[in-house]
Formats: structure tokens, sequence, C-alpha cells
């Protein structure tokens, strides 16, 4: 028995239809996982480029700080360098003024008259002869060294009661047999002394008189 040519063509129509159904099914899947893996590029292009900019701010941040913490710690150095620097000029200045207040007490003085008009102040006083490690006859050696030179240093800053390592020797000159004059000052030579010396046999040199001068005379 044989189909009738309507129903042939029907079929033939069916067929054809559910092909193109098929064919538009694919094409737009296709389209859509298109459209998903460009979309997905572009958030991963977009995420990306944050992080570096992250990183690079969180870096920057890190080197602002540190530079701060840096220039606290100078800043911290510098003060404690400061205080250490000036509480050891305060302790230098006490004693050098310790020192001359015990030279000073312990020498009873007495007012004289003065050489010139260049003196302020002059006096004299019981100061002890400075032990000596000279022997033997004596002849002043005035060269700058000598162990003479060195005991008439010690004896003029006993006298004046300044310090002998910071004291300035301006002149040291013969007065007579076994007598010397020094002219000396402290470093800022805002104390300037003219003293006269005498050598004891055995015993060393002994200041005899002290004048204060009213500026430095040898400078």
């Amino acid at each position: 028995m044989k189909e009738p040519k309507d129903n042939k063509k029907n079929t033939r129509s069916n067929k054809y239809d559910k092909e193109r159904k098929t064919v538009k099914i694919l094409t737009f899947a296709v389209i859509i996982a298109a459209l998903i893996v460009i979309l997905l590029l572009i958030m991963s292009l977009f995420s990306g480029g944050d992080k570096p900019q992250e990183v690079a701010t969180e870096s920057s941040s890190r080197v602002i700080k540190n530079s701060e913490e840096s220039t606290q710690s100078e800043v911290q150095n510098s003060e404690k360098s400061s205080e250490s620097s000036s509480e050891s000029e305060t302790s230098q200045s006490e004693s050098s003024e310790s020192a001359e207040s015990e030279s000073s007490e312990s020498v009873e003085t007495k007012e004289t008259e003065p050489t010139d008009e260049n003196v302020t102040e002059a006096y004299t006083g019981d100061w002890k002869p400075v032990e000596t490690q000279q022997e033997g006859e004596h002849t002043t050696n005035f060269n700058d060294g000598s162990q003479d030179r060195i005991e008439i240093k010690k004896a003029t800053a006993n006298a004046t009661g300044l310090d002998e390592s910071a004291m300035i020797e301006w002149w040291v000159e013969n007065s007579g047999e076994g007598q010397v004059v020094a002219t000396v000052s402290d470093t800022g030579q805002t104390k300037n002394y003219r003293v006269y010396l005498k050598w004891v046999d055995n015993q060393g040199w002994q200041p005899i008189k002290v004048e204060q001068l009213k500026e430095n005379d040898k400078n």
C-alpha cells in the first residue's frame, strides 16, 4: 500500500524545520559561550590591573613609614647626643671651678701694691713650693718642655687657681737670680695673671706674688 504524496511532503518539511531549529540553537549557544569568554577576559584584565596598583600603594606606604621612623630615630639620637655633650661640658666646668676654689681656699693671701696700671688686684700668699725632681746646683732652664718650665707652670696654676691643663703660658722671663715672672691666662683670656716665683733649693718653685691683669699684655 503506497503513502499519499501529501504525507511525504509534510515529513520532509518537518525534518527540515527540526534541522533549522537545531542549527539556530547551536549558533545561539556558540554566541553565548563567546560572549561569556569575552566577559571573563575583560574581568580578568581589570582585576589584574588593580593588584599591581594595590601592591605599589602598599609599598609606597611602607617606604613613607620607614622614612618617618628613620627621621624620628635621627632626631632622638641628635637630642641624646646634645644632652650628653651638655652634661659633659657642665661636668668639666664644675670640676674646673671646684679645683680653682680648693686651690684658693687653702692659701691665705694678703693684698699688696700693684706694679703698674694694668693690674686690678695684687696679693701675696703662703704658697708652698712645688715638689721638684731636680737635684744639685740649680740653673733655670727657660726652654719649652724643660723640667723648670713644667714645674713653673704647675706652681703658677696653684697660685692662680687656673686649670693647669687648660692654662696658657704667654711669657716666662727672668726676674733676677733664682726668680721668674710668668704671664698666664685661661683659654678664653677672661682671667689674666702675672705670677712672681722664686726658686727654693731642694724644694722647687714657690709663688710669692700674684697680680690679676686688666688685659693680657703679652699676647
